[in-house]
């Protein structure tokens, strides 16, 4: 069992930076492919960003390419979301999954382990 909290989301305007955090529990994190996924209210949750367990490959949505960043450090058990140059229509609850198959891939039943979001607000 993996448990997966978010945290680092908030209010910012448009154009600036936010840095999500997950902390995962288990010794087992850092064989995990790692995800970001995002709900925007009355959507469909869709795929932002995925990296294997040794960071050697990322993966992003073409809507946050060149502006957000996924990287991990399992030291520390933790993935993280750099989001730059953030937009209006990046509004959403951000949550972070697990897939102990290594995977990467960009769609959300491909992981097993879900944490509970963390809101994001980008005011125009």
């Amino acid at each position: 069992q993996v448990q997966l909290v978010e945290s680092g989301g908030g209010l910012v305007q448009a154009g600036g930076s936010l840095r999500l955090s997950c902390a995962a529990s288990g010794r087992t994190f850092s064989s995990y492919a790692m995800g970001w996924f995002r709900q925007a209210p009355g959507k469909e949750r869709e795929f932002v960003a995925a990296i294997s367990w040794s960071s050697g490959s990322t993966y992003y949505a073409d809507s946050v390419k060149g502006r957000f960043t996924i990287s991990r450090d399992n030291a520390k058990n933790t993935v993280y979301l750099q989001m730059n140059s953030l937009k209006p229509e990046d509004t959403a609850v951000y949550y972070c999954a697990a897939d102990p198959m290594g995977y990467s891939g960009r769609y959300y039943y491909q992981y097993d382990y879900w944490g509970q979001g963390t809101r994001v607000t980008v005011s125009s």
